[in-house]
């Protein structure tokens, strides 16, 4: 593979900055400025919800989103926490602690690497329309049921990690319920839903910060109503920019945190492309997906030294950033200075936020992601389409992403190789070939219209791939004829590959049919099938004359040793 560095990974800022203008500047100094201020609710919310400090979901969108502005392969990503990584993030933490965090994402991020400099950004976004929507959907329902306990402000134990285990938790201290926090978060659904009804340039997730924020701090200061749990009551909110941190990699932690970064790669490059891909169709724009990668990388390698969670592009970040007028990664750097500035100069307000406003943002998060409407349209399809759909979506809710994309791409593959299988055809002639009803090699002679096939001489036409499962459908056809011609013409010019077993069975076929003199003779064999079958001992065991170009070339071939057989027979 030949990489050109200087061409194949040129962040697209310096591209943009060659035709930059005033104009440009103020449309994504604008642009950033909104989207800055979008992104501190979502920054917040998502830290929390990771089971991290509220600063250190900033931190991310911060230092991450600069980053893959910077170097991304897009020129309008923007970058930071998502409400994917959540249930990724809350589970690593839970079970190895912030450290194990730092460890898995440093590691996801050379995984992204990786995948960008090999050229890998074209091969994710193959990745199943079922699968993405399956965990996406499942992801979508596990962050909403993450929020149920702060939406309504009940008063629970330590609550279980497993999805069914929670709900019953919940159900169980359901009659907990404090009303005003209830209260609170539904509102803070209804501004939200509500907002771009009024205008679309104001974010209904800040409106509804600023406006639930300003109810409880009236509600307590002036009304006594001391029971709305705030980010203050839960956690020390820290204004500074963050030390950097020392993470330690060891042999032992790599092997024992790999599974997981490979979860947060695979889950950061599939959304970042996807987001990136959205933004292509709004721009008319075409992104760099391995430069994109590279960006998403070098981002998760930098941001955990400072106390940073798994970052990728953000599809609704992104569209805010689009609609607003951004058009050159210089947007997604000033949203990030934007946010630098305000936990310097803002964050100490940040402890007033209701936690069930941030919980009602979240439900909204989930709802988008949930693509629910897309999930019933896929679940009216095929019943394969269904069955992977299904099971990325429960495995994915009931145990854990990593084991739902293993499992539902090795559906997908399985199901892959069922359709290729029913799609190759396998026919038998005898007697004689009507040409006219078919297109054969420019090259070859077609003069006559009709070939006659002596006695003893038959055809079997391959239409499709020659791989494992045809080569087992083809031997089982010749064993089932059971029949003994003296010569079999395969005719294989609608095969366009053959695997490693095709060509392993199509070389048995061939020593058993000399066993029983029976000879084969290849026709039409493409340029690539035959490179591959002149590696093996066909040529040797049939002969290389018995490989020809054309039907025409075989069957006179055939006439020929025909013949000769006849004669040594009579003699």
């Amino acid at each position: 593979m030949r990489i050109n560095f200087l061409q194949d990974f040129q962040p697209v800022l310096f591209q943009s900055l060659k035709t930059y203008n005033k104009e440009k500047f103020f449309a994504d100094l604008m642009s950033g400025l909104i989207v800055g201020v979008v992104a501190l609710p979502l920054a917040i919310a998502f830290g929390i919800a990771s089971g991290v400090a509220p600063e250190k979901g900033i931190y991310t969108a911060i230092i991450a989103g600069f980053i893959i502005s910077f170097l991304g392969g897009s020129k309008v990503q923007i970058g930071g926490p998502t409400g994917a990584f959540i249930v990724i993030v809350y589970g690593i933490v839970e079970q190895y602690g912030v450290q194990g965090l730092a460890i898995a994402t440093v590691l996801a991020g050379i995984m992204l690497l990786a995948m960008g400099f090999l050229k890998l950004g074209a091969v994710i976004k193959f990745i199943p329309y079922p699968i993405v929507i399956g965990f996406t959907s499942g992801i979508a329902l596990t962050i909403f049921s993450t929020q149920i306990k702060d939406f309504f402000g009940l008063t629970t134990p330590a609550l279980p990690s497993g999805f069914i285990e929670k709900w019953g938790v919940y159900l169980q201290h359901f009659g907990s319920i404090n009303w005003w926090a209830a209260l609170i978060a539904m509102i803070s659904v209804v501004i939200i839903i509500f907002t771009p009804k009024i205008s679309r340039k104001v974010p209904g997730s800040l409106v509804a910060l600023v406006v639930m924020t300003l109810a409880a701090y009236l509600m307590k200061t002036y009304g006594g109503i001391t029971t709305i749990e705030t980010i203050g009551d839960r956690f020390i909110i820290n204004n500074q920019l963050p030390d950097m941190e020392q993470i330690p990699l060891s042999l032992e932690s790599i092997r024992l945190l790999s599974p997981a970064a490979f979860t947060i790669a695979m889950l950061g490059a599939i959304e970042s492309l996807l987001s990136a891909t959205v933004a292509d169709g709004a721009t008319g724009h075409k992104h760099n997906s391995n430069m994109e990668l590279v960006a998403q990388g070098a981002a998760n390698i930098i941001t955990p030294f400072f106390g940073g969670i798994p970052a990728t592009g953000a599809i609704a970040r992104t569209m805010t950033n689009i609609n607003n007028g951004g058009r050159t990664p210089v947007a997604g750097i000033i949203h990030a200075v934007v946010l630098l500035l305000i936990v310097l100069f803002l964050g100490d307000l940040t402890r007033h936020i209701p936690m069930a406003c941030l919980a009602g943002v979240l439900v909204v998060v989930a709802y988008n992601m949930s693509e629910w409407r897309t999930f019933v349209l896929l679940t009216r399809q095929s019943k394969s389409t269904m069955g992977i759909l299904m099971t990325t979506f429960l495995l994915t809710v009931i145990f854990d992403l990593t084991i739902a994309i293993g499992v539902g791409l090795m559906l997908a593959i399985f199901g892959f190789l069922k359709r290729m299988n029913e799609s190759t055809q396998i026919s038998r002639t005898t007697g004689s070939i009507d040409l006219a009803k078919e297109m054969e090699s420019q090259s070859a002679d077609t003069q006559e219209e009709v070939l006659h096939l002596p006695d003893g001489v038959e055809v079997y036409e391959i239409e499709g791939p020659f791989f494992f499962g045809v080569a087992s459908k083809f031997d089982e056809i010749t064993r089932e004829l059971g029949d003994h011609p003296r010569i079999r013409i395969i005719r294989m010019r609608m095969v366009p590959f053959i695997d490693s077993t095709g060509l392993n069975n199509l070389e048995m076929l061939c020593r058993r049919s000399k066993k029983e003199k029976i000879q084969i003779i290849l026709s039409g064999v493409k340029e690539n099938v035959r490179e591959s079958i002149e590696k093996s001992d066909i040529p040797q065991i049939i002969g290389s004359e018995n490989i020809c170009s054309n039907i025409h070339l075989a069957v006179e071939r055939a006439v020929l040793l025909n013949a000769g057989q006849k004669q040594a027979n009579d003699g």
